[in-house]
Formats: structure tokens, C-alpha cells, sequence
């Protein structure tokens, strides 16, 4: 018996925490833009989902409050900065369609998501907190359903193709994120999920049965919060090695996919023919 040959499936681009703030580079972001188009434009169902803490919002910080770090901060440089990275991002995408007229090709529209972090909650708690902002200061100055992103609130969950998404996922009894073994949290939430806000990059898989169709099915969790060039002060000196990348989620069904690490280094030598350390040595960013 013969079969017409599927299409590639659903495909998920998960863009963990990019943190951009003033000072920082944000070449990378240009990459994975670069990335998505070359790889991914003109398909169908393709979703790109951004996990959140993409501005850092550092003039917010209640950690830093009164402390000689807050020293220069500002919340419209703040602002500025991730909005500048956001059109970066987004300026590869959007530059395929503008050729389209010209290079005969269709418009591509991938389902585009993010699902905000604790520093872009920055701005609602400053708000919260004094009431002369009010009006002054909010999110919609953030430019991410400018360009087109589904904008989902902080901690409130998303579902594309059982696949739960948000910045983190929570304790029901305390509030508070969950943690513990990847594995563990996958059976606490009880379906396959993705988070960011962690600066590590960890993963589970488990099997059950479906109970309509007695079918078995795979659950995954995914934990990836770092996707930036720079390192983290506040980390120290050793806790700054981790992994940095982006994931592509391929034949996307009911909660199921094949997964596919993107690290930023392979998008620095595609990109800028150079490794990631040698890059990061020019920019003064490693000794």
C-alpha cells in the first residue's frame, strides 16, 4: 500500500530568556532571526515562542534597590535597549516579507508567542507599588505585538498542541516555582511543558497511556532560560557556564516532539564564521 508523503509536522522555535539590557550585545539576536527565516520561512505551522525576560528592566530591581549597582539606571535606556533587541530579532522575518512583492514569494505568517517573565513583571510591580506611574509607565511600551507576538500575561499558562507553555511553573500550595528534578516537576504538572527563567538547560521524557485510545504517548519536560551573549553579574565568576541556545521542536502532537538543541555557538560560526569564544574575545566579553 502507498502513502502520500507527509509534510514536516508541526514545528515549535523556543526562544529562551534573552535579558537585554543596556550595554549588553545583541548580535545573537540577529542570528536566530536569520536562523528562523533560512530554515523554517515559507513552511506552514511553524510556532516561535519566546519564554519571557527579554527585557531585563535592571532599573527596576528590587534586589539592587539601594545598592551602588542601581547607580545610572534608567527606565526609558531600559526600554529602549529591549526594544532595540526585539526589532532585531524580528527585523530578519519581517525583511523576508517585505521582499515578497519583489521576489514572488507568499507572505509567511508563523504563529508567533511570548509569554512574559518576572523582569518585564517589573513594571507592573513598580506600578503597583507607586501609584504616580500609573499611566507613565506599562508594558504596552514594550514593542512585542508590534511585531506581531501574542503578548500572554506573567504565569499565565498557554497551551499550543499539548504543549503547556510559561515563564515558570508554579507550587499550587505555595506560589512559589517549582522545583526539583525535571522529572519530577513533569509529573507534578502532569503534562508536557516549557519553561525558561532557570539559566540551565535540562530536559525529561516520560510515557503514558492515552485513556481515549489506549495509545501510548510521550510527556516532555523542557527547562531552558538563557539565550544571550553576556555573562550574568550576579552569578559570579563560575556560575555563568551554562548552556545558551535556542530549540526546535519538530512533528509537534498532542504534548510529543522530536527535539533539537540550536546552540549559539553553531549560530556564531553560521553566522559570523568565527566560534562563539573567539566572538565573545572581541567583544571583550572573555578573557
Amino acid at each position: 500500500m502507498k502513502h502520500r508523503a507527509l509534510g514536516p509536522g508541526v514545528i515549535h522555535v523556543v526562544i529562551p530568556d534573552t535579558q537585554v539590557k543596556p550595554g549588553v550585545p545583541t548580535d545573537h539576536l540577529g542570528w536566530i532571526g536569520q536562523y528562523i527565516v533560512d530554515r523554517f520561512a515559507g513552511r506552514p505551522n511553524v510556532r516561535i515562542i519566546h519564554l519571557g525576560d527579554h527585557a531585563d528592566m535592571p532599573s527596576l530591581s528590587s534586589y539592587d534597590f539601594g545598592k551602588k549597582a542601581m547607580e545610572g539606571r534608567r527606565v526609558h535606556a531600559d526600554l529602549a535597549a529591549a526594544n532595540a533587541g526585539f526589532d532585531r530579532l524580528c527585523k530578519p522575518m519581517e525583511d523576508f516579507n517585505a521582499k515578497a512583492r519583489v521576489d514572488k514569494h507568499k507572505f509567511w505568517r508563523p504563529d508567533l508567542h511570548i509569554a512574559l517573565g518576572n523582569h518585564e513583571d517589573r513594571i507592573t510591580r513598580a506600578c503597583e507599588l507607586d501609584a504616580k506611574l500609573d499611566g507613565l509607565l506599562s508594558l504596552d511600551m514594550l514593542n512585542y505585538a508590534a511585531h506581531g507576538f501574542t503578548v500572554h500575561p506573567f504565569l499565565e499558562p498557554f497551551y499550543l498542541d499539548g504543549i503547556g507553555y510559561a515563564h515558570y511553573w508554579v507550587n499550587h500550595m505555595t506560589g512559589k516555582p517549582l522545583g526539583g528534578m525535571p522529572i519530577t516537576r513533569l509529573k507534578q504538572v502532569g503534562h508536557s511543558f516549557t519553561m525558561g527563567h532557570q539559566q540551565t538547560y535540562d530536559t525529561a521524557l516520560r510515557f503514558v497511556v492515552d485513556p481515549e485510545t489506549g495509545e501510548a504517548r510521550s510527556q516532555r519536560a523542557l527547562i531552558a532560560g538563557a539565550c544571550y551573549l553576556h555573562d550574568e553579574d550576579y552569578k559570579g565568576p563560575q556560575g555563568n557556564a551554562h548552556w545558551r541556545g535556542v530549540l526546535v521542536c519538530h512533528e509537534v502532537e498532542h504534548g510529543s516532539y522530536s527535539l533539537m538543541e540550536v546552540t549559539l555557538d553553531y549560530l556564531c560560526r553560521r553566522y559570523e564564521g568565527v566560534p562563539l569564544s573567539t566572538f565573545r574575545r572581541e567583544l571583550g566579553l572573555a578573557a
